[in-house]
């Protein structure tokens, strides 16, 4: 299988001035990434997220996120964090962009800002959620097991890389860096494992990635 593309922070920059520039909604494709790049979402769960997952009824935005399980690869509840500025900046600016078009609102705006609670956070152009497909892979135990999977977010985002030039570039190439930020960071393993909603350890390898001035580092301080 082979493996998404792991971005350096120049392509980072390059995808999200491309895509801001010549995108036909680029308040949802830049934040779509965003989660992506700062909170290690998958696209599926993207897709999956709701609006009062997102808002308090106040309408204030949540700092901590808790994907449920039942939106979750595995089907194990996780938190995320919505801490990151730009990434908080691009889904103010996503929420306006829906309350402006008035994208599944309603008439009481002092309660999530005047958007359906139950509604999907990040929706199609005309309004309406993204389609699940139902698909099948095998587990750990070696049975069958179904899942979904958001095939059309996920080809768009395939093609925002490719319209960047980014060769094998797709949603987890913004799981791949955060990995690799975190542990160069200091975090350990199993807390990556924890952010990123793996059930092994191994699972959580294929995304990390040690720079070269890390191992540097990492020999100098030997005794």
């Amino acid at each position: 299988m082979v493996q998404a593309t792991t971005l350096q922070p120049g392509q980072i920059r390059h995808l999200l001035r491309v895509t801001a520039a010549t995108s036909r909604h680029p308040e949802r494709v830049c934040l779509v990434l965003w989660l992506g790049l700062t909170a290690g979402m998958r696209v599926t769960e993207i897709a999956q997220i709701e609006v009062q997952d997102v808002l308090f009824p106040s309408g204030a935005r949540r700092d901590e996120v808790s994907l449920r399980a039942a939106i979750t690869k595995g089907c194990r509840q996780r938190c995320i964090y919505l801490s990151y500025a730009k990434t908080i900046e691009m889904l103010e600016r996503y929420l306006n962009f829906r309350i402006a078009r008035r994208l599944r609102t309603t008439v009481d705006p002092a309660r999530y800002r005047g958007l359906e609670p139950e509604s999907k956070l990040i929706l199609m152009h005309k309004g309406y959620k993204f389609h699940l497909n139902t698909k099948k892979r095998m587990d750990c135990a070696g049975e069958q097991v179904d899942y979904l999977a958001c095939d059309s977010l996920q080809s768009h985002v395939t093609k925002l890389y490719r319209d960047a030039g980014i060769r094998s570039g797709s949603s987890h190439s913004g799981r791949r860096p955060m990995a690799s930020r975190l542990i160069q960071q200091g975090a350990d393993v199993e807390t990556v494992q924890l952010l990123l909603g793996h059930a092994e350890l191994a699972h959580v390898r294929p995304y990390l990635e040690v720079s070269s001035k890390k191992l540097e580092e990492m020999f100098a301080a030997l005794p």
